[in-house]
């Protein structure tokens, strides 16, 4: 009996997985971590050792409080800096009080800080780096975010950490990454439990605006939960709530859209762990060509092959579910003359 099925299931995969490879991108068209068409320039001009088009586009990020934007570039230019720094420092050295400039300046350090064994040490000294960063534009939320990712690797208290996320949401209440920050403070891996994530996160979604990323908090606490275990057991109804609440934030996006592209991979590979198909299958074909590090960076050295493998892995589970033979509209099994 479990010879014969797993002939079926080895013959239903047979029969519709090509099939279910519709409206996705063939594996050489899927790029990792593709910038956007405003920081893509940024880069190339970064890698020929100029400044200048990186600091235009934080400064106009600036200057139009496009936070989120502002973060995700910031971000992207202090990885970049942390193997190319030339055009950083050129950039310091002619601007040294430039407030975009002491912004990646200050990411980078807390970057280069999280991964030295001093790490402790390390963190504390970028302070007054964060510090002027927050001091060019009193507006700006961002270098509360990195002043949040600080105070995790410091051992800061609830106190210190209650703070700093006080300072941040006065500057942008609905800020994603300042959200992500305090999300990860909480966590059971650091100086919460699953239980305040969980709560935090889903308050969060609640006050959140239509459409925003914060929405999809919840469904990181879950990966959080899924991946580091320990602690107080989530309930199964409490994860799928959370990926019920990030669905409904990916389809508010256009599938293939670059914005949303990492909470839809962080979403399939929730999905995937709770064994929802299907879903994960439907959130793949939104992902399109944009696969993401994280979260594949988490469990792979290589997360594009990890997630390309997790695509076909995906296919053949829905596969293996589907009916060996597919019936026709008039209710019968389909006759090899039907169209």
């Amino acid at each position: 009996m479990a010879m014969l099925r797993a002939f079926i299931r080895a013959a239903r995969m047979a029969a519709h997985t090509s099939r279910l490879a519709a409206g996705l991108p063939a594996d050489e068209e899927v790029l990792l971590d593709v910038p956007d068409e405003r920081l893509g320039p940024a880069l190339v001009a970064a890698g020929r050792g100029e400044y200048a088009p990186a600091a235009k586009l934080l400064t106009t990020t600036r200057e139009a409080a496009e936070w989120e934007n502002r973060d995700r570039y910031a971000t992207r230019l202090a990885l970049f800096a942390r193997s190319r720094d030339e055009w950083l420092r050129e950039w310091q050295a002619a601007s040294p009080h430039d407030p975009d400039a002491l912004l990646v300046k200050a990411e980078l350090a807390v970057s280069r800080g999280w991964e030295s064994p001093a790490r402790v040490e390390l963190l504390r000294e970028v302070g007054p780096l964060i510090a002027a960063a927050a001091e060019g534009d009193p507006r700006d939320p961002v270098p509360w975010r990195i002043a949040l990712d600080q105070a995790r690797g410091t051992n800061a208290g609830h106190t210190e950490f209650e703070q700093l996320w006080g300072e941040a949401v006065r500057r942008s209440p609905h800020h994603y990454g300042c959200h992500v920050a305090a999300l990860r403070y909480l966590s059971a891996a650091w100086y919460g439990s699953h239980r305040e994530c969980f709560d935090f996160a889903e308050r969060a979604a609640q006050d959140a605006l239509p459409g925003s990323l914060v929405q999809a908090l919840p469904v990181r606490a879950a990966f959080a939960y899924l991946t580091e275990g320990g602690g107080a057991p989530v309930p199964r109804e409490r994860l799928d709530a959370a990926a019920g609440l990030a669905i409904g934030v990916s389809a508010t996006y256009g599938a293939g859209d670059a914005w949303p592209a990492e909470v839809r991979n962080l979403l399939t590979y929730v999905l995937v762990r709770l064994e929802r198909w299907e879903d994960a299958l439907e959130q793949l074909r939104a992902i399109g060509p944009y696969a993401t590090s994280f979260p594949w960076d988490r469990v792979s050295d290589d997360p594009l092959g990890q997630f390309l493998e997790l695509r076909d892995g995906v296919r053949l589970e829905v596969a293996s579910g589907m009916p060996l033979h597919p019936r026709s509209e008039r209710g019968g099994r389909a006759r090899s003359g039907d169209h």
